[in-house]
């Protein structure tokens, strides 16, 4: 009886402790480098309508805190521009069984979008202005920021208020989207022409001094934090599955700094979870374009 009782207790621990490696095999399967074929595009890309925006550490070669945070920027833009792309190219594509990860692909753009704006309004911005002693220099982001939030708002309701996956309708979509498209663009590029000049205020801090050391921490802190805080199961995976790391001569391929492993655990175990919304992602894993999902079977566009 005690032999039995304890072959018992030992098949119930090693059942108790497989279940983490189960879930584990079973999130794996359903990730994206093992459930996307990556080929290179053939047909129209996430490169259109908006066009990228080029890094001001790219075009003037300076390291100085502002461009540093200007670039930085500009590449988390560049992926919310190319999924943008994604979505106006493949709208009017969507097969009928892929049309609800489409949508859930596109409500995720949406929360990305509306959290990284709440996230300059509510944090990085006011720590900007106290840095400077100056609540002016981002007066016009601020307008900006208005001109471009109703079109988005519309975007978010249409996609939340369809009563079924087969009611989206793809030309409604691609309208909505024209109703922001250009003040949306306009803003984000001159966000950045608007943060690359602040080196050149009055108050920029001098490198060595401990207002300098308090700006590198900000943008650093912020930076690392504000794609998370829109949502790790969704946003970043969706952050880095349209993050291209071929512009710019590959200058950017290891950005952002992250050790291998957390990055694969971010797209394959946390991106599991939703893993049939990134087929419609620009680039896989790697960061290499890949061909739009909807596209694959449209005749050369």
């Amino acid at each position: 009886m005690a032999g039995s009782k304890s072959a018992s207790s030992s098949t119930t621990a090693t059942v108790l402790l497989s279940i983490p490696f189960l879930i584990v095999a079973l999130l794996l399967t359903r990730a994206p480098t093992f459930t996307m074929t990556s080929v290179a595009p053939t047909k129209a890309w996430a490169d259109e309508p908006m066009k990228l925006i080029t890094t001001p550490q790219y075009a003037t070669k300076k390291t100085d805190i502002f461009t540093s945070g200007a670039t930085h920027m500009a590449l988390l833009h560049n992926s919310i521009f190319r999924g943008y792309n994604s979505i106006y190219q493949q709208a009017t594509h969507v097969a009928d069984q892929d049309k609800a990860d489409f949508i859930g692909y596109c409500l995720t753009w949406y929360r990305f979008v509306k959290s990284h704006h709440d996230d300059e309004e509510q944090s990085l911005f006011p720590k900007i202005e106290d840095l400077l002693q100056d609540k002016t220099v981002f007066e016009e982001t601020h307008k900006e920021h208005e001109a471009f939030l109703p079109g988005l708002a519309e975007f978010e309701k249409y996609l939340g208020s369809l009563k079924s996956p087969n009611d989206f309708s793809g030309d409604e979509l691609l309208r909505i989207m024209g109703t922001f498209q250009d003040s949306f663009s306009d803003h984000f590029r001159n966000e950045i022409s608007t943060i690359s000049k602040l080196s050149e205020h009055a108050n920029a801090p001098k490198e060595g001094t401990p207002e300098h050391t308090a700006a590198v921490t900000t943008f650093k802190t912020w930076g690392k934090a504000t794609v998370t805080k829109a949502g790790v199961t969704d946003c970043v995976p969706f952050f880095l599955l349209n993050l291209d790391r071929t512009v710019e001569d590959g200058m950017w391929a290891n950005w952002p700094p992250m050790p291998a492993p957390i990055k694969w655990g971010l797209i394959n175990i946390a991106g599991a979870l939703h893993s049939g919304w990134w087929k419609f992602s620009s680039c896989d894993a790697a960061g290499q374009p890949k061909e739009l999902w909807a596209l694959r079977n449209v005749e050369k566009l």
